[in-house]
């Protein structure tokens, strides 16, 4: 079984088994921590991957040595000694953790679903035993819940090409193979016909996909099911093209219960990550950035909770650039904009954790204050909302604003993601409450 070693986001790495029992740090045998330096080093970036380097720092620390800190990327790495490293995010639960990290893997999971290239239609929260699976278990177990609803409306087939040498004959003659194979075999045809059959293209990668998985778990109960499910397409051959059965996939009414299977098997068999991070050797990695997640997170809930109070939300919104001449250049786009009978609210998520030090401005950084009074001015709006996660350092805190004095003020609002329904109404009655003089 592959070994895992569970982070948070943030937290340090080390190599050095001097620092093993050390809070400050996580520990990983020196060989394996030697894989993840390379693994590191080995995924640099281009037009289309993001550089390892942009999400895990290493640094040198006096008496520990190289150490490796992972920021803003949640996830699983799949060293190639079998290691494996879980990155959870920092998530703050007023009433504590529950065995396994359950309580923040399925928040995760919930975060998730709001991403529009996240294939998850419909998965059972309830069935996935989050507190004994890791994050790619529970990948694969979603991906082999959309396999048994599938089986469960039936398998589709299509008419496909076969060739062969029968004793009867059907479709067409393929007079030159059937010279050369049937001088002696009078009573034979080689012929190429159409037959109605599941060994199409959709259904060759669910199997090459359940093939590959069995192959890499190491839960037992995903291992069951997927020999259970593997039984549905015993007259299917796995696919050996990837990239040529993908292409002769058509999603269309007909096979429409194979949209989210073909996404996720992208992902499984071309280790395709949902970011822009993508692993080419025998380590993986399945990534995600946790600022964008927080970012479509909050957007979808803002929507469900100010949408039916009249309000029309728009998200990265791409009305305005900061300057018009000599073109238009340097587009502004604020992460939610609020309107209401000629009212503007912009707000703009930051998934960081501030802190409870006002001569340290909190954490915020000048350049997101800068990004804000851009915001205010361009969209001729004083209301501007700077929305972060809650954690515990912040829970409680007196509320928080800073006035520019020339008609610009900005809000901090606490986002409670665990809650994070009952935390947007919180806000909403906030806007309620600071509506301006009109």
């Amino acid at each position: 079984m592959d070994k895992l070693l569970e982070v948070r986001e943030f937290e340090s790495i080390t190599g050095n088994a001097d620092y093993k029992d050390d809070d400050n740090y996580k520990y990983l045998p020196e060989k394996a921590f030697e894989n993840l330096v390379e693994f590191i080093h080995k995924y640099t970036g281009d037009e289309e991957n993001t550089d390892a380097l942009e999400f895990m720092r290493i640094a040198y620390k006096r008496n520990v040595g190289n150490v490796v800190t992972i920021k803003n990327y949640v996830g699983l790495i799949q060293m190639k000694n079998g290691y494996q490293i879980q990155v959870l995010p920092k998530i703050s639960f007023g009433d504590g953790e529950e065995v396994g990290c359950a309580k923040t893997k399925r928040t995760f999971l919930k975060m998730l679903r709001s991403m529009k290239d996240f294939p998850s239609k419909a998965f059972s929260d309830a069935s996935l035993k989050v507190d004994r699976m890791n994050l790619y278990e529970i990948f694969i177990n979603m991906y082999l819940q959309e396999v048994r609803r599938l089986v469960k409306h039936g398998i589709k087939s299509a008419y496909v090409e076969q060739e062969d040498n029968l004793r009867f004959y059907r479709g067409q003659l393929q007079v030159s193979k059937h010279i050369r194979a049937n001088t002696v075999h009078k009573e034979r045809f080689w012929v190429v016909f159409d037959e109605f059959h599941p060994n199409r293209a959709e259904n060759k990668l669910v199997k090459a996909t359940l093939i590959k998985l069995q192959k890499l778990t190491s839960s037992a109960e995903n291992s069951k099911e997927i020999r259970q499910l593997l039984i549905a397409f015993e007259m299917v051959a796995p696919s050996t093209n990837y990239q040529k059965d993908f292409s002769a996939v058509v999603i269309d009414r007909s096979t429409k219960d194979y949209e989210m299977l073909m996404q996720w098997s992208k992902v499984l068999l071309m280790n395709k990550s949902f970011t822009t991070f993508s692993g080419k050797n025998s380590s993986r990695a399945l990534l995600f950035p946790m600022e964008r997640v927080y970012e479509r997170y909050v957007a979808q809930q803002m929507k469900k909770v100010a949408c039916p109070f009249g309000w029309e939300v728009s998200t990265q919104d791409k009305g305005y650039y900061l300057f018009v001449e000599p073109r238009k250049q340097f587009s502004l786009r604020p992460d939610i904009v609020l309107k209401r009978k000629g009212r503007i609210v912009i707000m703009d998520t930051k998934w960081k954790s501030l802190v409870n030090n006002d001569r340290k401005n909190y954490g915020i950084s000048q350049e997101d204050m800068y990004q804000m009074y851009a915001y205010s001015k361009k969209y001729g709006t004083s209301e501007i909302w700077l929305l972060y996660p809650l954690n515990d350092e912040m829970r409680g805190h007196p509320d928080i604003s800073f006035d520019s004095g020339d008609g610009t003020t900005v809000y901090v609002f606490f986002v409670d993601v665990a809650n994070i329904e009952d935390s947007l109404i919180e806000l909403k009655q906030e806007l309620e409450e600071t509506q301006p003089d009109e």
